[in-house]
């Protein structure tokens, strides 16, 4: 078990404080960012088939 003195300790987790407080920060950042960028990249992608859609019905009716 691990065990620190205080919050400090806690903070600088041995050195390597840092390092794992960064790794941290940048995963949690790119959890957050990740379903915004797949909502975005969902909704072009529905909005480009109806495009499509629209454009190869055009060309079957003519």
């Amino acid at each position: 078990m691990i065990h620190w003195n205080s919050f400090s300790d806690f903070i600088a987790m041995g050195g390597y404080g840092l390092y794992v407080w960064g790794s941290f920060g940048a995963t949690a950042l790119v959890m957050a960012i990740e379903p915004i960028v797949v909502l975005r990249n969902r909704s072009s992608t529905i909005s480009r088939l109806k495009r499509q859609i629209r454009a190869e019905n055009r060309n079957t009716s003519e």
